[in-house]
């Protein structure tokens, strides 16, 4: 991918207070098959290493900002605004990809002209979540949006204003009101997107950030 050139993939990479694992996230980036994509890594405000973590793997098209934290909408929708990628994805920073998780998301957004593509995820540790209508309801992730799994046209994720700052559910929210617009949207089955939630910090303990950076 030459600088100049719009690559086809924008990471967006959120984190706080990550440094031990961000490393893991960022490895499996740089191992993908598909290299047509530039990483925005968004550190919400770290106390910890996490900016000398981030820092070792700045390049032309690895980048990284810090900001007062604002909580996990408003860095991806920072990371959305600062991309300059035909698609916007996403990478949590305790999570990982398999090598072909772009190149395999990459031949379904153009063979089947798709706008906002999502699924395919293997869960590793914890399969239940607060149900977003109801908190004090656990609910199975394979009845959820799961936003890492996300790639979204980025004039679609411009027109919809990004994630919407919510206690609980603003993936889920972002693909309804996807679903609001005349464009096409899929789900896939490849499980190349790893989630972990087998450690404390995999998610907050409070609703407001209970959804992982």
């Amino acid at each position: 991918m030459k600088p100049e050139t719009e690559p086809f993939f924008s990471v967006i990479i959120t984190t706080y207070n990550r440094a031990a694992l961000l490393k893991r996230a960022l490895n499996s980036l740089l191992a993908q098959t598909e290299t047509d994509w530039e990483a925005i890594i968004i550190d919400d405000g770290s106390t910890d290493q996490t900016e000398f973590e981030a820092c070792a793997y700045r390049s032309e098209r690895v980048k990284y900002f810090w900001q007062e934290s604002h909580g996990a909408s408003e860095a991806k929708n920072r990371g959305m605004y600062l991309s300059k990628g035909k698609f916007i994805t996403f990478l949590d920073s305790d999570d990982e990809y398999h090598p072909d998780h772009l190149e395999s998301r990459k031949q379904i957004l153009i063979n089947d002209q798709i706008d906002f593509l999502h699924g395919g995820v293997e869960v590793i540790g914890n399969q239940l979540v607060p149900d977003r209508f109801n908190y004090g309801r656990q609910i199975l992730l394979s009845e959820c949006a799961i936003g890492g799994t996300f790639f979204i046209r980025k004039s679609l994720a411009l027109l919809l204003k990004g994630f919407c700052d919510l206690p609980l559910g603003s993936d889920g929210d972002l693909l309804e009101r996807a679903g609001q617009q005349n464009i096409s949207i899929a789900k896939t089955g490849l499980p190349t997107y790893v989630y972990h939630r087998e450690t404390g910090n995999s998610i907050t303990h409070n609703l407001k950030g209970c959804e992982s950076f």
